[in-house]
């Protein structure tokens, strides 16, 4: 591996890190030892990612430039990038910058496919990670990120995926932001990388003893007393100090005798009082004026684009940028000069007027828009010193605005909101202007904004463009998860006298959706009928939207396989629809359908091209759904595991995006598999985030009656029996609920059944017998129904025969063993007419516990082995040891099938595409086989892996 000859130093104990060449550093052991760590582990094979903060002047760049020595020495691969104030606009600029990319390069790649795509944002950080993974497969690599106060959206969001992501891989990343100054989206990935492992370090103002070392370095001499007294002037800020010891010189202020160095005046050199102003008053009023126009194309900027500012060729220009470099204002970069310290360039945009710089701005601007091509640049300029009215400039900020939308929705949002605020109330565009601020707002996630644009635009609108307002408030409430606002806003525009044949399709795609949403389905059902009725007389997106209502309005009734025919044709429909209608992506609800009836071969294929829909469309605030619905698939498929990591991903990323319309989910199979393993207060925790998130979101309803159920369950696993039959009241009471969950939740009847005979409720207990047996009945190609519904009569009637039926016939494991468990306490049970048959008792018991063990249900098995204790039974001969808890031994099927892939060279993705799962899924057994080893690396899991015999270590490689 590079770097790991015998003479290169010693990187784990920070020996041999040289010093930098500009002074500064003596006393900052801890932040280079910081590096040391973090480059060594890379060199070993393990990423991790060094959050460095700190206000300017502090030594931030220093710290950066030394990781980048000491990587470079070692033989990293190296990739460097920084975000800046006139560049926000550009999205991703840090990465695409730091690996040499460009958005338009990325998109050249895909090959012209991504036309229709709304949002690039997914697809680019699947480009991003793919070229990461294939750079750092050939050796280690450090990345360095500096300013990301001033970074993106887009960029700080594909950060959080990608750091995590890649840290089993040999990649370094040193992420830089100055606090205090700007984003508190900065900050927030800070939190959240720290949270996930990161190292985050502050840089404090040096000490005293720092201080005399800096005075030292650039002396030549030890300072004294009345020296040092001088230099708390500076604050402790290494730049500050640097230009207070340079200008003591420079002035002739300092007089050294015997090594020690005093001062002949207690004057604070001009340096240090005007900043950089004394440095510039050196420089000849040409080059001085050249500086001025060159900061206000940022801290970095070609000098192509300074001599089209002043009007002459660069030639001209190579007098004073020479003069200006050996006076140490600006250095090279690259192909850029750059300003040599933040504080530097912002003081010399401060010796400007407000006048003079907003001049400056709009010529930078319109310079730009000249050369044609990409507005964005100019748009950098434009929008913050464009005056109101302005038509020309705001044509510019328009075109901008389209550029970044599908890469950078908040950024757009950003553009579009302060172009409606320069437009004026009476101009033509103001309209249009306010809808693509709703529309970017709403993809950034932005949906209290874009709501509150979109009513001030309502009470401004004219008659003809209300309905147009009303739609877009719909979807607003939609994507919120508000589906009642939602429908009520989307039957205001549908009664709207004028409404084009293409708004009133999407206002009543939105009207079906928000009703089912809402779990209110019969308010829609005469419409629904009517365009089914005649498809010829409507959209794609009212067809598709009507199907998925009517599927839900016959699954409510009972009708589960009618109810699956018309979600497919809902997904048929909506495939060759309009964009939005598309976005409904009705396949994520077909696969929930056949989720509940156990057809789950066939809900992974329906929800695997769900994914890759969303993914494909660019429809970043569907991104989470997927995550979510797969929880609850490898639920009922008994992978605690998997639903685990897949409810964590989806519900992080909901967060990020703002987006909770299927948040519910997660956090009903979070506390699911919490009860089922033993932590009651995790459970409650779930529960308690569950319960906030629905009454925040004012009754959002999609999988409520569900994950209601499941509140219930945490209720009585805690010993709450009254508060889990105030929770489950409806399903005991209403037959629609009722049927609703038995129908979405066959597992329910068991657990109703049960509570209802422990509160003395038996008739309650008899009308879920006689819904869940009449469902079986009308849905005999759903086996499931009918296992559920033998569970339940079991309980009921103490009736062996249907408890033998459920053991035998449930296709869920861990079901099989709750009604091995029912059986085996019936059997043992002296006061019922199958009771008193011990051997058949505890063999019952016996394979409940197997079914618990198997399925990761720790809870329940624990409780079955004190049942079996209380039959006289500490461990039947064949039922197996427990996994050890660390080692090889320990590591599950699946994870040892995650382990070869590893071996093999494969990446996350490639990983998730052999085995059917999701990446969120493969990071997280991957995160649970290293802490299991206690290893963290891939390198280091191919080397054991290789070690192992392939029939013992690896099932399943080949």
């Amino acid at each position: 591996m590079a770097g790991s000859s015998s003479t290169a130093p010693n990187l784990v104990t920070g020996a041999g890190l040289g010093r930098p060449s500009r002074p500064g550093w003596r006393g900052r052991d801890r932040e280079s030892q910081a590096v040391a760590e973090l480059l060594s582990a890379a060199e070993s094979g393990r990423g991790g990612a060094l959050l460095v903060e700190g206000r300017s002047g502090v030594g931030k760049s220093r710290l950066l430039t030394e990781a980048i020595d000491v990587a470079a020495g070692h033989g990293f691969m190296l990739a460097q990038g920084a975000a800046d104030e006139c560049g926000r606009l550009r999205p991703m600029e840090p990465l695409m910058s730091a690996l040499g990319e460009s958005a338009h390069t990325l998109r050249a790649a895909q090959g012209g496919t991504l036309a229709d795509m709304a949002d690039l944002r997914l697809w680019l950080l699947e480009r991003l990670q793919a070229r990461l993974e294939e750079r750092v497969a050939r050796g280690p690599m450090l990345i360095v990120l500096d300013d990301l106060h001033w970074a993106d959206p887009t960029a700080l969001l594909a950060l959080r995926s990608l750091v995590p992501e890649l840290a089993s891989y040999p990649l370094a990343w040193v992420l830089s932001r100055t606090a205090g100054d700007g984003s508190g989206d900065a900050e927030r990935l800070f939190d959240f990388l720290e949270s996930d492992g990161a190292t985050r370090i502050e840089l404090r103002p040096l000490d005293y003893v720092a201080t005399a070392e800096v005075a030292t370095d650039i002396l030549g001499a030890e300072p004294g007393p009345d020296l040092l007294a001088l230099a708390e002037e500076a604050g402790g800020a290494p730049y500050v100090l640097t230009e207070l010891f340079e200008g003591l010189l420079d002035e002739g202020a300092v007089e050294i005798a015997d090594g020690h160095a005093g001062v002949t005046s207690r004057q604070v050199p001009r340096r240090v009082q005007a900043g950089t102003r004394t440095r510039l008053d050196k420089l000849s009023p040409r080059t001085r004026h050249l500086l001025e126009v060159a900061a206000v194309l940022g801290r970095s900027f070609p000098v192509d684009d300074l001599a089209d500012l002043l009007g002459e060729p660069a030639s001209a220009l190579l007098p004073e940028l020479e003069e200006a470099q050996r006076a140490g204002v600006v250095t090279p970069d690259g192909d850029l000069l750059t300003f040599r310290h933040h504080l530097m360039w912002r003081a010399v945009t401060e010796t400007l007027s407000q006048p003079v710089r907003l001049a400056l701005h709009r010529q930078a601007g319109e310079m730009l828009l000249a050369r044609g091509g990409s507005a964005i640049p100019a748009a950098g300029h434009l929008m913050r010193y464009t005056r109101p009215g302005d038509t020309g400039a705001l044509a510019a900020l328009d075109q901008a605005l389209q550029e970044v939308l599908p890469s950078s929705p908040q950024t757009a949002a950003d553009l579009a909101v302060r172009a409606v605020e320069l437009t004026d109330p009476g101009d033509p565009q103001r309209f249009d202007r306010s809808m693509t601020a709703v529309y970017a707002l709403t993809a950034g996630g932005r949906l209290a904004e874009a709501s509150e644009l979109a009513n001030t635009a309502l009470e401004q609108a004219s008659p003809d463009k209300i309905a147009r307002l009303r739609y877009e408030l719909s979807y607003i409430h939609l994507v919120a998860g508000r589906p009642a606002d939602a429908a009520d806003e989307a039957e205001r525009a549908l009664a709207a006298e004028s409404l084009s044949d293409d708004l009133r399709d999407l206002a009543q795609h939105v009207l079906f959706r928000a009703l089912f949403f809402a779990f209110d389905h019969p308010r829609g059902r005469e419409r629904a009928e009517a365009v089914v009725a005649h498809p010829e007389r409507h959209g794609h997106a009212a067809l598709g939207g009507a199907h998925a209502l009517l599927a839900h309005l016959t699954w409510a009734e009972g009708h589960a396989a009618e109810a699956i025919a018309r979600g497919w044709e809902s997904v048929r429909v909506a495939a060759s629809g309009p964009l939005r209608a598309r976005h409904a992506h009705p396949a994520l609800h077909l696969g929930a359908l056949l989720t509940n009836i156990r057809q789950l071969d066939e809900a992974e294929t329906v929800l695997r091209a769900a994914d890759e829909e969303i993914t494909a469309l660019g429809h970043t605030v569907h991104a989470a759904s997927p995550a979510l619905f797969r929880a609850r698939l490898r639920l009922a498929a008994d992978r605690l595991d998997d639903a685990a990591a897949e409810a964590r991903a989806g519900l992080a990323l909901a967060d990020e995006l703002g987006t909770h319309a299927f948040a519910l989910l997660g956090f009903a199979v979070l506390a699911v598999v919490a009860v089922r393993r033993g932590d009651l207060g995790a459970a409650a925790r779930q529960a308690e985030l569950h319960d906030s998130l629905y009454r925040t979101r004012r009754g959002m309803m999609y999988g409520s009656v569900w994950s209601s159920w499941v509140m219930a369950t945490v209720a009585e696993a805690r010993g709450d029996l009254g508060k889990a039959l105030e929770i489950a009241h409806a399903p005991y009471t209403e037959p629609t609920r009722r049927r609703w969950l038995l129908l979405v939740e066959p597992d329910a009847a068991p657990w109703l059944v049960r509570t209802a005979l422990a509160a003395g409720r038996r008739s309650a207990a008899e009308d879920i017998i006689a819904t869940a047996e009449r469902l079986a009945r009308d849905n005999l190609e759903f086996p499931v129904l009918a296992a559920a519904a033998a569970h339940a009569r079991g309980i009921l009637h103490g009736d062996a025969e249907a408890l033998t039926q459920a053991v035998t016939t449930h296709p869920s494991g861990w079901n099989r063993a709750s009604s091995a468990e029912d059986l085996g306490v019936l059997l043992a049970s002296p006061e019922t007419a199958a009771g008193s048959d011990r051997e058949a008792a505890i063999d019952a018991l016996e394979q409940a516990l197997d079914g618990y063990q198997q399925t990761g249900a720790s809870r329940d098995a624990a409780r079955v082995r004190a049942r079996l204790r209380g039959l006289g039974v500490r461990r039947r001969q064949g039922t197996g040891a427990e996994r050890p808890d660390t080692g090889w031994d320990s590591l599950t099927d699946t994870e040892r099938k995650v382990t070869a892939l590893v071996a093999q060279g494969l990446t996350n993705p490639q990983i998730a595409g052999q085995m059917f799962i999701s990446a969120h899924t493969v990071k997280f057994h991957l995160r649970q086989v290293f802490r299991k080893l206690g290893i963290a690396s891939r390198v280091e899991l191919a080397r054991l892996a290789t070690g192992r015999s392939p029939e013992t270590a690896l099932p399943g490689a080949r």
